[in-house]
């Protein structure tokens, strides 16, 4: 199972969870709004810190790679 897989499954339940929870609790319409409007500006910006940070490391990880090939045939243009 991919790790990114599980981190979105993780983040939905935890999502759906704080949503039932403050639905089903005992506070006015516009204070409950007010709620799921701070939790979902909170997930969001959490999941696009962590989508950030995925795809920098997998940019890294693509330039290594290149940089590994260019070397690669470089040395072997060479021989």
């Amino acid at each position: 199972m991919k790790t990114s897989n599980v981190i979105l499954g993780v983040l939905g339940g935890v999502a759906v969870g704080a949503i039932a929870g403050i639905l089903f609790a005992p506070a006015k319409g516009t204070k409950t709004r007010k709620k799921i409007m701070k939790k979902g500006n909170d997930y969001t910006k959490d999941l696009k810190t962590k989508f950030g940070d995925f795809y920098d490391g997998v940019t890294t990880k693509y330039e290594n790679i290149v940089d590994d090939a260019k070397e690669f045939a470089t040395d072997h243009k060479e021989k």
